[in-house]
């Protein structure tokens, strides 16, 4: 979709945006078409139950001179509109353009007193919000019929200054290529993106910069990373471990690690899933996709930072080679684990790539993602991902990173109870417990061993966000990339000078 930013013409045409603050007052070029059409703007409004709230809005026809069609835009109460907000506004014209079918639409920013956006800032991230509700994963659609594609092709965004709404938006540019790449990651179908093609793919982030380095079996069988190799033995498909680098801040300054879990499929091994339902966990590799496009990002706005990026990457698949239920394997860190459950993949996986990024990088902070446990979606719906972490200092930037972009997070405890539930009269630990008490707890729990004494860490359960059967303001049904922006605001706020 081609963005332009423009200076306001002398007369609108065509598909038209324009502002509406809450009680249904006229923003100026609002205001102004109203007076040219003698007030059939406001008798439109007066006939609906639009009243200009947050995220409203209002397509009105048959407008004076040569607006087609007026799309009027809540801002609400003027405090109200942020970045987050202004996106939004962004995300639902996009929509409603391709619901109308429409191929053009423009869209008049006029100044919102009281937000501490300037009009070009609001112009950037309207642009930018289109954009993500634009995206479509249609590849492999053949049979289409145009109504049923996105027909939005241009958005200009008419604005006072628009040559600051450029430079805003250009700044904003790399944001939409990660976010794109981490949900076509999500959204392949698991016989097209397996261990080897998902490695393959990151390979891409080279050509920015980053260091790509990929481990095979052999490697991590030399490194003692039995608990993850388990994992993937019942599958033809070789284990990967992705590991990415992208060190562009003082060499002085220790690295954060982004650690993601890769299931590229997850039958649940000899413990398996239900048929209903299973298609869907192509995108049990969610977190992967997301640290893999958090470090897409970085690399593209070129980051005054020093990240890792470690993915671990498996099929987990049922055949006669596959692990067992109350195998015992031990980890990289010389811990063992007994097997209780093979469904509990993720925290199998995810221990030896920790404990391998700390090993290697000696990370000051490590953030893990992962769509670990269907009960957090029990906890939390598809509103928030579950957060854990050894530190409050950690904790409270994440959540702050997470509330400023829309990706919300809700922190749970730990504690040494919960830990004792995990504990094995054969090995060091259990992969589960013996009932579903606390089961996204106990599940951090595990994670928690594997986590080297002074470093920083978080887990965050992504299960119930990396997929979204409804979408969002900016995000269409599918893939949602929940975790690239997140991480990139984190590390901006917290690890650039």
């Amino acid at each position: 979709m081609k963005v332009e930013f423009s200076a306001f013409p002398k007369a609108f045409s065509g598909n038209v945006a324009a502002f509406v603050a809450a009680d249904k007052q006229l923003l100026a070029t609002a205001q102004s078409i109203n007076n040219d059409g003698g007030g059939t703007v406001a008798r439109a409004i007066d006939a609906s139950r639009f009243t200009g709230a947050k995220g409203q809005s209002l397509t009105v026809l048959g407008q004076a001179g040569d607006i087609t069609r007026l799309t009027l835009l809540g801002v609400g109460k003027n405090r109200e509109l942020d970045a987050r907000g202004a996106e939004a506004l962004g995300g639902i014209l996009a929509a409603e353009a391709n619901a109308a079918g429409q191929k053009a639409v423009s869209v008049a920013v006029d100044p919102v007193k009281g937000s501490k956006l300037t009009p070009g800032q609001i112009a950037a991230r309207i642009a930018l919000g289109a954009r993500l509700r634009n995206y479509r994963f249609d590849k492999y659609k053949t049979k289409d019929k145009p109504e049923q594609k996105n027909s939005l092709e241009q958005i200009t965004v008419f604005v006072a200054g628009p040559a600051e709404a450029r430079r805003a938006y250009e700044r904003l540019e790399p944001t939409i290529d990660a976010v794109f790449f981490a949900r076509d990651l999500v959204s392949e179908p698991a016989n097209v993106l397996y261990p080897a093609e998902f490695a393959r793919r990151a390979r891409e982030l080279t050509k920015l910069g980053v260091k790509v380095e990929i481990l095979g079996e052999a490697e991590m069988k030399k490194l003692g990373m039995n608990v993850l190799l388990g994992v993937g033995q019942g599958s033809p498909r070789e284990s990967q471990l992705l590991v990415m680098r992208w060190m562009n801040g003082p060499k002085s300054q220790a690295p954060v690690a982004l650690i993601g879990k890769g299931v590229c499929f997850d039958t649940g091994g000899i413990s398996l899933k239900p048929a209903g339902g299973m298609e869907d966990m192509k995108w049990d590799m969610g977190g992967a996709g997301a640290v893999t496009g958090a470090m897409r990002l970085l690399a593209g706005r070129k980051a005054r930072a020093n990240v890792v990026g470690v993915c671990a990457l498996v099929e987990n698949m049922p055949d006669g080679n596959a692990q067992r239920p109350g195998d015992v394997v031990k980890s990289m860190s010389g811990q063992t684990v007994e097997v209780i459950n093979t469904d509990a993949e993720g925290r199998l996986i995810l221990c030896d790539a920790m404990w391998y990024a700390q090993e290697k990088f000696k990370p000051q902070a490590m953030v893990e993602l992962s769509t670990l446990t269907g009960a957090i979606i029990v906890a939390l719906g598809h509103e928030r991902a579950g957060l854990f972490s050894n530190n409050t200092q950690l904790s409270n930037r994440l959540r702050a990173a997470g509330a400023g972009i829309g990706e919300k997070l809700w922190r749970l405890p730990l504690g040494s109870k919960y830990d004792k539930m995990i504990d094995s009269e054969i090995a060091d630990m259990r992969n589960v417990t013996n009932s579903r008490d606390a089961s996204s707890i106990t599940a951090a729990q595990f994670l928690q061993r594997f986590v080297q004494e002074g470093v920083a860490w978080a887990h965050l359960d992504i299960a119930g966000m990396a997929w979204s059967s409804k979408g969002d303001s900016t995000t269409p049904k599918g893939a949602t990339a929940y975790g690239v922006r997140l991480l990139d605001t984190w590390i901006a706020d917290n690890y650039e000078k």
